[in-house]
């Protein structure tokens, strides 16, 4: 693909203060697009100048509505949402309260069917666009203890495939990321659950076909593919990026 795939296009990437939204914001920086991001605190200082910055809670429709118009203000037609902001609670059900719900579903499911239905129209009225979902292998294989997250993300699997159906008419398509581990906070507070974090994480990285853990850049470039043309003929699937973490057979590779 040329370096430039999404030159011109306006982008909304949302969380993309760190981590895997971050990195997103740097690629398609790279490959062209006008990127408007978001997050809950104030804009960090290493950002680049020519992103735009808005703080938003997605679980608030205003505040997603807001950042639609936003991005339209600031750069024009909108044709690209990243829904990366999420939310992670290191709980079993019976652990978990309802704040934990509101927080964990507010963000990771609540937030991305109101940040589609916000861009929906938008789209529609540049004449197509692409919704990139960021989900988890976890809503396939529940990770222990993290039951509303894992919940969360089977919730971003369906809601893409809805998507995808119910607007390919108005040249809008939808897809999902599903990143397997991939270092950043998150990751870390995974493995900390475990009773010997450290020989968790061997014991994880044995698991991985390509020989190690993934890379925030590892989604991102993904994320770039799904929003080109490259890509035209692909909505609705969810696109796993995990190093081949579930392709293997639950024997560690490692013991053999």
């Amino acid at each position: 693909m040329s370096a430039r795939v999404l030159d011109g296009r306006t982008a909304i990437v949302t969380g993309g203060a760190r981590g895997i939204g971050r990195a997103i914001v740097e690629a398609y920086r790279a490959a062209g697009a006008q990127v408007l991001t978001c997050g809950r605190g104030e804009r960090p200082d290493d950002l680049p100048d020519d992103v735009a910055w808005r703080r938003a809670d997605v679980s608030d429709p205003d505040q997603c509505a807001a950042l639609v118009a936003g991005a339209e203000e600031a750069f024009g037609a909108l044709r690209i949402l990243v829904n990366n902001a999420g939310v992670q609670v290191e709980k079993t059900v019976e652990q978990s309260s309802d704040a934990d719900w509101d927080a964990v579903m507010g963000a990771n499911a609540k937030g991305v069917f109101q940040m589609a239905r916000a861009a929906i129209p938008a789209m529609r009225r540049a004449g197509g666009g692409s919704i990139v979902n960021i989900g988890s292998i976890s809503g396939d294989t529940a990770d222990p203890q993290m039951a509303l997250y894992n919940a969360s993300k089977a919730f971003v699997h369906g809601l893409t495939r809805s998507i995808a159906v119910d607007h390919g008419a108005d040249g809008i398509r939808c897809n999902a990321i599903k990143p397997g581990w991939i270092m950043t906070e998150m990751a870390e507070a995974g493995f900390a659950l475990a009773r010997d974090p450290e020989a968790a994480q061997r014991d994880a990285l044995a698991r991985h076909a390509a020989g190690r853990f993934g890379q925030p850049q590892d989604i991102a470039e993904a994320a770039v593919w799904l929003a080109s043309d490259a890509s035209a003929f692909v909505t609705g699937q969810t696109v796993t990026v995990d190093g081949g973490l579930t392709a293997a057979s639950p024997l560690n590779p490692g013991l053999f």
